[in-house]
């Protein structure tokens, strides 16, 4: 999201029931504590405004933003040179990005349009419409995940983007805002809050925080100075690791998370 932006509300209904992750403790209780462990470094695009990062078949997907430079883009996860770019019309702010079959769906931030693009030629092939701010989304299987900059998940049709469903995001019993950019992993989601440099995973069936995770100091102070904030999460299904990066980001990270 924009510095500056202010976060969206909405209103609260139940969200569908969805399986525990293993590993995941079904009870309430303390949410953990995590932090990552940098398995490697790649290079990433610093001019890049990063919204959401999907990761398939060996190949990244990254939608950024900004008024006048969003951009739909294909990206080597090795040397974060950038394969093909679609550029979004000057009017729209590009950010969150989902993965559907063979089908990318990208939100935009305060237009209430979604584009859906082809994965194998890049063409937009349908637009959808919303209500409120898109800000993160991500496909757990049966629904889209989205968040508004407040402390609620959304979840939605993946064909029409209509609400099935929305849940409250509580972390110890607190409400928590400022959820940006999803990934959906093994019936969690993972969330980056705006402004911070945590990660938190969500059990989307009560909206519980199940982990916090620090993500600081990954850049140095100098690289820190010319970049914005922690935002980008993928996951590697095959090798069970995470990829994150930032806005301006100049390195993509591979890592895991572990106990503090």
């Amino acid at each position: 999201m924009l510095a500056g932006a202010a976060p969206a509300t909405r209103r609260a209904a139940p969200a569908a029931p969805y399986p525990a992750s293993p590993g995941v403790p079904a009870s309430p209780g303390a949410a953990e504590r995590l932090k990552v462990e940098v398995l490697s470094v790649r290079p990433h695009d610093p001019g890049g405004f990063t919204q959401g990062l999907v990761w398939s078949r060996g190949k990244l997907y990254e939608s950024d933003g900004i008024y006048g430079s969003s951009s739909l883009r294909e990206v080597d996860p090795a040397t974060g040179e950038v394969r093909r770019r679609l550029n979004l019309p000057p009017g729209f702010f590009a950010e969150g990005l989902a993965l559907v079959g063979e089908r990318l769906i990208q939100l935009t931030w305060r237009e209430g349009s979604a584009f859906v693009y082809s994965v194998a030629s890049f063409e937009r092939v349908a637009e959808l419409h919303y209500q409120g701010e898109g800000w993160g989304l991500c496909y757990d299987g049966r629904r889209l995940v989205m968040s508004d900059g407040s402390d609620r998940l959304t979840f939605r049709d993946p064909r029409t983007l209509a609400v099935l469903g929305t849940v409250a995001v509580r972390l110890d019993g607190q409400p928590v805002a400022q959820l940006n950019e999803l990934e959906c992993v093994v019936g969690q989601v993972y969330a980056n809050v705006w402004q911070t440099d945590e990660i938190l995973r969500i059990d989307p069936a009560s909206g519980r925080v199940t982990a916090v995770i620090a993500a600081g100091g990954l850049l140095s102070p100098e690289e820190r100075a010319r970049a914005d904030v922690l935002n980008g999460i993928a996951y590697d299904a095959a090798k069970r690791t995470f990829l994150i990066t930032g806005k301006l980001w100049p390195k993509l990270f591979e890592v895991r998370f572990v106990p503090r």
